[in-house]
């Protein structure tokens, strides 16, 4: 061997000294391993399997058909309204069209004076409600120091949603001094 090699592959195994056999409990444990995989999860995958239900009676009397949900309880229909199909949402910008989150939103039908929906908008100065579809609504942008703005939304069975878009501007004019 050259004085290159012994530096770094010393001779650790001498003659005199007898090498250990294989692991054995390693290559019992292979093969347990692979006896539970081979033969014991396949009977544990049947077991696992759910119980057909049983065959209905050759003989039905005639009976009253099985009750529909609507006709099972008047009370869960009661606390279960209809969701409003129409969708009516929108965002809110200020003069420089930023997202203005805290403004008030009301909606009313058009022609009418009382609103019938009032909602804020959110942190990103989105607002979203739901509304009977095949009215037209009105839907009012109203917050301090700025001017009420108004559209008009046709709620068309046609339409599933109607977007929005407002641009706020200040209600008071500018003062000489202040830049623009």
């Amino acid at each position: 061997m050259s004085r290159w090699a012994s530096s770094y592959f010393p001779e650790t195994i001498k003659p005199d000294v007898n090498i250990p056999p294989r692991n054995p409990p390693r290559m019992r444990s292979l093969i347990t391993t692979l006896f539970f995989v081979c033969l014991v999860l396949p009977r544990l995958a049947v077991a696992q399997q759910p119980v057909p239900p049983p065959a209905p009676p050759a003989e039905t009397p005639a009976a009253a058909p099985p009750a529909t949900p609507a006709q099972e309880s008047s009370s869960t229909s009661k606390r279960r309204s209809k969701i409003p199909p129409f969708l009516i949402l929108g965002t809110v910008f200020n003069e420089h069209a930023l997202a203005f989150p805290g403004v008030e939103v009301k909606i009313r039908r058009k022609g009418e004076k009382k609103f019938r929906y009032d909602i804020y908008t959110n942190s990103r100065g989105e607002f979203a409600i739901r509304v009977p579809d095949g009215i037209e609504y009105e839907v009012v942008v109203r917050e301090k120091n700025y001017k009420e703005q108004a559209q008009l939304v046709a709620a068309n069975r046609s339409d599933v949603q109607k977007r929005l878009s407002f641009k706020l501007e200040t209600s008071k004019p500018a003062k000489a001094g202040d830049p623009k």
